[in-house]
């Protein structure tokens, strides 16, 4: 029996099933690649109608804060993102910084919400529907939030681990009505891309080792490292975005997990990157790869215990000490700490870990070329990753080493990896700073 006959009178169209969604109430909304876009359009549609309603949506591609919303709903985020960027440095919207993802945490927080929406497989023969490749905070969300619609999407793959929502927890089902993706991640400059060359290879080449655990980032450098670690033995991958070129690497034998102390032999991750298709298709139902929750990828005293443990993370600005912003750029809201801290920090303190930061040592807006060292974080900046949990930072420049460095040399170090343009500014800046 196909599973829209076994579960019909779960059927409902979006329009009917956001019904559940009340003024004063509040929803949980997937996070990117597992938001539901016609479950949003349909919520949407009801701006008119419903007042004050919370919209808990945490990393959204689907824009909820426009003038004509704002008695509507309330967006609450933990990572901004190109559709609420400008809203919440506006004060449209909370911004709510977390970078420890406890499940105990995320339980309180979601505790009192009262609808979920998320984009999920069908039920299959015994009624368990997937999250396909991003499971994020969804598992730890269902086990508290009391009503869940689902937008289904008959393309998503199956994998192991916790990518699991039973029927029973289900309100309404209602079927994807296009096949566009939910998100998709922006365009790399051409310089970015060349930059990003170089970096992964100077990481690839000299900070990852054969045997390592290897955490991979989201952003303009990291979602690359993967293609550039095809010369290495017994790697394995416990992270939170599992980047395009892992599946490809594991079947190449590069990566077999086999020294691993956390899950040995499988690749952990929470969601995959926006990867093609074809791509996710091998890594369905494959039982090399587990998609844990968000809670459970990013617990800090799980991940001390990894041995070898190598943390590449990216980075908007750095100061001349070393301390981290991730989250701000020019002291403005930017994006989020996602995991950033929690992996940094592990990697730094376990055994033979190391902690490394990713970075073009410049951007170029407007035809101006700005440092991305710069001599003090601007003010207003939010330090991500604290220079005490930053080992190396890398630019397409070379690679600074800051682990066991004092204040002095780490400016140096820093000063010989930035944009050659911009290091006698920085020297300066670094001798008025006492730095030199």
């Amino acid at each position: 029996m196909h599973w829209r006959e076994r579960y019909s009178d779960k059927l409902a169209t979006p329009d009917e099933a956001v019904r559940l969604v009340k003024s004063g109430g509040s929803v949980y909304v997937g996070m990117f690649n597992s938001t539901p876009p016609g479950l949003c359009d349909a919520l949407m549609a009801r701006k008119d109608e419903l007042r004050d309603v919370s919209v808990f949506h945490f990393i959204a591609p689907f824009v909820w804060e426009l003038p004509e919303t704002k008695a509507s709903f309330r967006l609450v985020t933990v990572f901004s993102s190109a559709s609420d960027r400008i809203q919440l440095r506006a004060g449209f919207g909370d911004y709510l910084p977390v970078g420890n993802f406890r499940q105990s945490g995320i339980k309180d927080l979601l505790r009192d919400v009262d609808v979920m929406m998320v984009r999920t497989s069908p039920p299959d023969d015994n009624g368990y529907l997937s999250f396909g490749h991003a499971v994020w905070t969804n598992r730890t969300a269902a086990d508290v939030i009391p009503h869940i619609i689902c937008e289904v999407d008959e393309g998503l793959i199956r994998t192991f681990g916790e990518n699991f929502l039973h029927i029973s927890q289900v309100d309404y089902l209602c079927e994807r009505m296009t096949g566009e993706p939910a998100a998709a991640l922006p365009p790399r400059s051409e310089e970015t891309v060349m930059a990003a060359e170089v970096i992964c290879t100077l990481i690839a080449t000299e900070l990852v080792n054969d045997g390592d655990t290897v955490q991979m980032g989201l952003g303009d450098v990291t979602t690359a490292m993967a293609m550039y670690l095809g010369d290495k033995h017994d790697l394995g991958i416990q992270t939170e975005l599992i980047p395009g070129g892992v599946v490809a690497l594991v079947e190449q034998g590069v990566v077999t997990g086999r020294y691993k102390q956390i899950a040995p032999g499988r690749v952990i991750g929470s969601a995959f990157a926006m990867l093609p298709a074809e791509e996710l298709a091998r890594a369905h139902l494959n039982p090399r790869f587990e998609l844990w929750d968000f809670c459970h990828t990013d617990d800090l005293p799980m991940l001390v215990r990894e041995k070898n443990f190598i943390a590449i993370n990216n980075a908007l600005q750095i100061d001349l000490t070393g301390q981290v912003t991730s989250e701000t750029l020019n002291g403005q809201l930017y994006s989020g700490p996602g995991g950033q801290t929690t992996f940094a920090v592990a990697a730094a303190v376990g055994e033979g870990g190391r902690s490394v930061i990713a970075l073009p040592s410049s951007s170029l807006v407007g035809g101006e070329r700005y440092s991305r060292i710069v001599g003090t974080l601007p003010p207003g900046s939010v330090v991500t990753t604290p220079r005490t949990f930053v080992d190396y930072v890398v630019t397409e420049y070379g690679i600074a080493t800051l682990r066991g460095k004092t204040i002095r040399q780490r400016a140096e170090e820093l000063i010989a990896v930035a944009h050659p343009d911009a290091q006698a500014d920085l020297r300066r800046q670094a001798a008025e700073l006492h730095h030199l």
